[in-house]
């Protein structure tokens, strides 16, 4: 059998093992299938080249060009994923495990591209909410902002999903302009390198935004500098020797860690025998506990039923877990493979005596088991298995020890009070699962066990079919928890993308807030053009271009006429007496939305041309009321532009409706859709 080389990406070059490296065994048949690591890689030329080529070359970019990068990536994965189907086999996972880590993994590259594009704007400053008036008339102003980090990311991943691992942290620091270096674990980098490879050999990624350490970092961590970031999955002990490292505590790097996690899923008081939500507790979890052989950060590793029904629990799930054949992952019949190594066997036999010595096992005996495959007796193959323990109070290991691998423990509570105090006995989790169709069931579990959790999920009939699973971390919500978890946050759509950039507060006149930002802010310069801003393309409109509009007198027979024809006879707009004992009006006024039906008949220009489409309109607020009698004129700036596509971009409009008195009634941001072309 050939050995492979696994070979590290140091500053454009692919660098081979030295004496150094460790040999690789396959998860199926035990054999050496590669060797890792390299003990003389500069370090110094890695992290050079990370800052002052590749962070240089992100932040040239825009938030929408990382975006369009991060998609072209994954559609340059999607095109080579069978390439990593097929190496993955050796670490243990089966097919479908292969689909959770490679397509979840560029799945999540898509998310993040789409949001990048969606919910960032095209520019390289992200404004973080609206500015704060820090004056009397509005000429100093504040606003949060954030900018890439100048420095790099050291991701140093686990060894259970090497691929999505890697594309979970990658997505979010390119989006957010950082440079990454990747550190997967020794024991499976050799499907991260191959990952890596494709990427790179894309041609999309420029210089020095990504590079791969395959085997030790050596001494990098001691030349991390405050602009760097470092980002963590694995186990506690590790972590807090990597977060006590002396540079990370003297230089106040951002330490974002992901590591163990005792999770647990509640089985709802309402969710008995029969019902749909009985069974699909035991389908999640049977599925969690098999799933990648149980080498999960989410899988389930304590299961909460009140006491009642857990003999119920207990027959449901080891029926269940009786139908899983564990054997060779490349044989299709196979549902649960092997762990990742001999040594991840002895640490989860050893962990799983732990538990039985205060828990019975009720299913799976890791000395006398079937193993599907002729090849596969000296893999690290173990079978499911369950324990029970009827005195969850008094456990210890039951609520401390991680077994990292197919092993759970059913335990009976007695009430939601009681099984909150149990579920919280984990000293904070990644996610927990409750089965319930109980409304108050799930508000009471949030308020008792929320504080102590990352993810909260619950499922039932309703939401069964479409729901994604206790143990999915999806790219649109935060994955992380409190405590034992590790404290930090991945993940969460454009909060992931946050933890690569730095918030600052900025502070100036609308006219620099608005230069700083590209979006118009209120009291800045007005840009008057001859023509109306309807008829200019989306590349033509300048920020702060202001159209001005003629009065419109509001008078009664309009108020009576949109009343009549909308049918809203709300008493305010009819009733003149009625009107005047709300304490909001002076009398009969006109319709909030006749006014801004009226402002657009002001304002829009009614040819056909670049503007495409309203499509719809944010923040909007009525100031003050109108009267019949009064007459409204209304401000048009635009305030934003955003490409959407090749054909057409978003532009925000700042839409302000004034009295004869020159006070604000009415206020409103409108959104089109304009041409890039003048039509």
């Amino acid at each position: 059998m050939t050995v492979q080389d696994v070979e590290s990406f140091v500053a454009g070059q692919w660098i081979g093992p030295d004496s150094a490296a460790r040999e690789i065994h396959s998860a199926i048949t035990g054999d050496i299938i590669a060797r890792a690591g390299n003990g003389s890689l500069d370090v110094d030329t890695m992290l050079d080249h990370a800052r002052n080529v590749g962070g240089l070359a992100l932040r040239a970019l825009t938030f929408h060009d990382r975006a369009k990068m991060l998609k072209a990536l994954a559609l340059h994965l999607e095109q080579h994923k069978q390439q990593l189907y097929d190496i993955s086999f050796a670490t243990g996972a089966t097919q479908k495990d292969h689909v959770i880590d490679i397509d979840g993994g560029i799945g999540t590259m898509f998310v993040f591209a789409s949001k990048g594009r969606r919910e960032l704007p095209d520019a390289h400053v992200y404004l973080d909410g609206d500015f704060e008036p820090l004056s009397r008339n509005g000429t100093f102003l504040g606003q949060h902002i954030c900018t890439p980090m100048h420095g790099v990311a050291v991701h140093i991943n686990a060894f259970n999903f090497p691929v999505w691992g890697m594309l979970e942290k990658l997505a979010p620091s390119l989006l957010g302009g950082m440079p990454v270096i990747v550190k997967p674990a020794t024991a499976s980098c050799y499907v991260t390198e191959l990952c890596v490879r494709i990427m790179l050999d894309s041609g999309i990624l420029p210089a020095g935004a990504l590079q791969l350490v395959s085997g030790g970092l050596g001494n990098m961590l001691d030349k991390l500098i405050s602009q760097d970031i470092v980002g963590f999955t694995g186990s506690a002990d590790t972590a807090r020797s990597l977060r006590s490292a002396p540079p990370i505590l003297s230089n106040a790097i951002r330490f974002v860690a992901e590591q163990d996690s005792l999770n647990s899923s509640v089985l709802g008081p309402d969710a008995t025998p029969g019902t749909p939500e009985f069974d699909l507790f035991v389908k999640e979890v049977a599925r969690e506990m098999t799933t990648k052989a149980g080498q999960k950060c989410t899988a389930i590793r304590r299961i909460f039923a009140p006491r009642p029904i857990v003999p119920a629990v207990l027959d449901a799930i080891t029926t269940t877990l009786a139908k899983a054949t564990v054997g060779d992952p490349r044989d299709s019949a196979t549902r649960m493979g092997a762990l990742i190594s001999v040594a991840q066997k002895k640490d989860v036999l050893e962990k799983a005596d732990m538990i039985g010595a205060e828990a019975e096992r009720v299913f799976g005996d890791p000395h006398n088991f079937e193993i599907a495959g002729p090849d596969a007796q000296n893999g690290s193959f173990v079978p499911p298995m369950l324990f029970h323990c009827d005195t969850p109070d008094t456990g210890v290991s039951v609520h401390d020890v991680e077994v990292f691998g197919p092993v759970s423990t059913v335990m009976p509570y007695e009430d939601i009070d009681h099984a909150i105090g149990l579920v919280n006995r984990g000293k904070g989790s990644l996610v927990a699962s409750v089965i319930t169709r109980d409304g108050e069931v799930a508000r009471h579990m949030v308020r008792g066990a929320a504080a102590f959790h990352g993810r909260l999920y619950f499922n039932n009939r309703d939401s069964m079919n479409e729901s994604t699973g206790h143990g999915s971390p999806l790219p649109h919500m935060v994955h992380g928890g409190p405590g034992r978890a590790g404290g930090g946050e991945e993940l969460g759509g454009v909060r992931g993308v946050m933890h690569y950039m730095q918030r600052t507060a900025i502070q100036g006149s609308p006219d620099i807030l608005t230069a700083i930002g590209q979006k118009w802010v209120p009291g800045a310069q007005e840009i008057k053009h001859e023509d109306h801003p309807f008829t200019r393309s989306f590349h033509a409109l300048v920020i702060g271009e202001t159209f001005k509009t003629q009065p419109r007198v509001i008078t009664v027979a309009d108020i009576e006429h949109f009343a009549e024809f909308t049918g809203d006879t709300f008493y305010a707009h009819m009733d003149d007496d009625a009107a005047r004992r709300n304490p909001f009006f002076p009398g009969r006024v006109a319709h909030g939305y006749l006014l801004l039906s009226f402002a657009a008949g002001l304002f829009v220009q009614p040819d056909e041309g670049p503007v495409l489409a309203n499509t719809g309109l944010d923040n909007l607020r009525f100031m003050k009321p109108v009267e019949a009698g009064d007459a409204i004129k209304v401000r048009l700036t635009t305030k934003q532009k955003t490409p959407r596509n090749d054909e057409y971009g978003e532009v925000r409009w700042h839409v302000t409706l004034t009295n004869q008195h020159d006070e604000r009634v009415a206020e409103y941001d409108l959104l089109t859709m304009n041409s890039y072309d003048t039509r």
